[in-house]
């Protein structure tokens, strides 16, 4: 396995931290009703997505450092 450089670890802990504000945004609409007005489907396909780009941040900066 290669390490990676600093640039690519930093993209990597970037989509890590905006996979985890994106689900915090929706789990707090999704429990107080704002900022998104609450569409509960909405915040359930945004924690969906979330997590699944968090998942795959996980991977890729285990896999690589």
């Amino acid at each position: 396995m290669m390490k990676l450089s600093v640039s690519p670890k930093k993209l990597i802990v970037g989509s890590m931290i905006a996979a985890g504000l994106v689900g915090f945004m929706a789990l707090i609409d999704l429990i107080l009703k704002i900022p998104f007005n609450g569409q509960m489907m909405f915040d359930i396909m945004m924690l969906v997505s979330a997590a699944i780009v968090g998942y795959m941040a996980w991977e890729a900066y285990r896999e690589n450092v």
